[in-house]
């Protein structure tokens, strides 16, 4: 059957805004900055160079690391599979490698030795610190182990869910919002994750009202539960608690 739906005109996010926001970066001189999604052009790496800003970029290939390095990134941020929430890939149409956060800082920094690198990506313990930290690696970047913070903006559904043993696994799926992420695997991700087209933002936007309206009925299987493999790691506690009991 055909019904005579009028879906409009597709909605984009605010990448035109990119020179504003650039400006804003201008504007408050932060010592790092760092991107993900891609590059910058080598003349905005250049821009924030010359205000003497750190210019940091996510990668998740060597592939990747080149580009980067070629438009003139100064820090790598060597993104595992391992990573909860959105892959860091520059192009959002290809599947996410799955090869070992520590196979991957081992050959981009054989390739690049004099390029700092920052490990990230399912590390939820010292001893998964420890274990990345190594010629070239100057610092671990953590996301999944401060979900659960005092300080986080975690909502009540997403919390409850990192620690309730109904959820056992992780997937990565682009179902939520038309770029591969990984999360909890709920009912959503697992009637939709393979069928679901890759199309960020307009996704992600045509699921912001269901996951916002699983949130408001406290429904942990209509919304996205952003984690990292290391999930049941997480505990809750100041962040600064949380990052000194990372420390190697």
């Amino acid at each position: 059957e055909y019904y005579g739906v009028r879906l409009g005109l597709p909605r984009f996010g605010d990448d035109d805004c990119w020179p504003e926001k650039l400006q804003v970066i201008a504007d408050l001189r932060p010592t790092v900055v760092s991107f993900t999604f891609g590059a910058p052009s080598p003349d905005d790496i250049e821009t924030l160079r010359a205000l003497r800003i750190l210019t940091m970029v996510t990668v998740t290939s060597a592939y990747e690391a080149g580009i980067a390095l070629g438009h003139g990134a100064e820090v790598l941020v060597v993104q595992g599979p391992k990573a909860g929430g959105h892959r860091g890939t520059f192009a959002p149409e290809v599947h996410p490698g799955t090869d070992s956060l520590e196979d991957l800082l081992s050959e981009i920094g054989h390739a690049h030795p004099h390029v700092p690198l920052v490990a990230a990506g399912g590390l939820g313990t010292s001893a998964d610190v420890a274990a990345v930290l190594r010629d070239g690696v100057v610092a671990a970047q953590v996301g999944t182990a401060l979900l659960l913070a005092d300080e986080a903006g975690t909502n009540p559904t997403h919390r409850a869910a990192l620690t309730n043993p109904e959820f056992i696994n992780t997937t990565v799926t682009c179902a939520f919002s038309g770029r591969y992420a990984r999360g909890l695997e709920n009912d959503f991700t697992r009637a939709f994750e393979d069928v679901a087209p890759v199309g960020y933002p307009e996704i992600n936007q045509m699921t912001a009202p269901i996951r916002a309206a699983a949130v408001s009925v406290d429904d942990p299987h209509g919304t996205s539960l952003w984690a990292g493999t290391a999930y049941r790691s997480a505990r809750s506690a100041p962040a600064a608690v949380i990052i000194a009991a990372l420390a190697p």
